[in-house]
């Protein structure tokens, strides 16, 4: 599958319809709360933060692919931020993710040139997000019980 088949959108908050709210909630719990059981409170606020934009990958309008971008200070005091990464299973090892980060980098990079950008990574995703100009910035933690690491791109 190429970028050709996605329909890219990206959307402050206040700008998301009520159905894509809906989508990218339930894509986000059916990923994060329930595939890779982790209960914790995936609405964490950081959406309404008045500078975050919702990247949103649509396959015959079907939400397939996310990421929230977070302004320096939201999630990180001195660096922007990518998180929520998803790739819905049904466009998993194609390049639906390739494509969604480099999205998500351009659009962060753009918005705060001068912010290096960090991200809180699945440790085993070290070498695809590498590919993006991130490096690993912390030892492993258990994010939710999951191993991540702390990984940073520098500012543009």
């Amino acid at each position: 599958m190429s970028s050709q088949t996605i329909d890219w959108q990206v959307l402050p908050f206040d700008k998301l319809t009520t159905v894509q709210l809906y989508q990218l909630l339930q894509l986000r719990v059916a990923v994060f709360v329930v595939e890779q059981t982790c209960y914790y409170q995936e609405i964490d606020g950081k959406d309404l933060a008045p500078q975050t934009h919702h990247v949103l990958g649509y396959k015959d309008d079907e939400l397939v692919a996310y990421t929230r971008i977070l302004a320096p200070g939201v999630s990180y005091q001195e660096f922007a931020s990518i998180g929520r990464v998803i790739v819905d299973k049904s466009c998993r090892g194609t390049s639906v993710g390739y494509d969604l980060m480099s999205r998500s980098v351009e659009l962060a990079q753009s918005m705060w040139p001068s912010s290096a950008i960090k991200i809180s990574a699945q440790e085993p995703l070290e070498k695809f997000y590498n590919q993006f100009g991130f490096e690993k910035a912390s030892a492993m933690y258990l994010e939710d019980d999951i191993p991540h690491i702390a990984m940073i791109a520098p500012a543009t």
